[in-house]
């Protein structure tokens, strides 16, 4: 794959701002969109008004806590649907819970992942998802 799309569901800025700054450091050509709450995250993957044209990302990084639908409702629409099914979904949340774990699981998230408090901790796993998810594993085509 040439170039990779991700779509960064997140409402945290400090967030926002580490985590499209490590993506923009990725040797893989990339285009990230970011998206502030679930309403908007399921409009932009079910091309809903403003959204109409966007292109399928070929990843997606979720937050669990979100305004307006949370992470894991986001996750069980995704993976009902015929067209978004397919896309992996990472789940990129400060929780830790046991239950979260689980219920995305079960929800078929490809990965879980905990937000590192440190920084630099942080920025090496924006760094990971692009060894593993974009130079190691083959994505189906869109």
């Amino acid at each position: 794959m040439n170039s990779m799309h991700i779509l960064l569901v997140e409402d945290n800025e400090g967030d926002i701002l580490l985590i499209t700054d490590a993506i923009n450091d990725f040797k893989t050509k990339t285009t990230i969109n970011v998206v502030k709450n679930g309403k908007l995250a399921l409009e932009y993957l079910f091309k809903i008004g403003q959204f109409e044209n966007a292109v399928y990302p070929d990843i997606i990084i979720l937050d669990i806590n979100l305004p307006l639908k949370n992470g894991l409702e986001i996750l069980k629409l995704i993976k009902k649907n015929d067209f978004t099914k397919v896309i992996p979904v990472i789940m990129f949340t400060t929780s830790s819970s046991k239950n979260d774990i689980l219920q995305s699981y079960t929800n078929y998230a490809n990965a879980f992942i905990t937000k590192p408090i440190d920084v630099i901790d942080f920025i090496e796993e924006i760094k990971s998802i692009e060894k593993f998810w974009l130079q190691t594993v083959q994505l189906p085509n869109k």
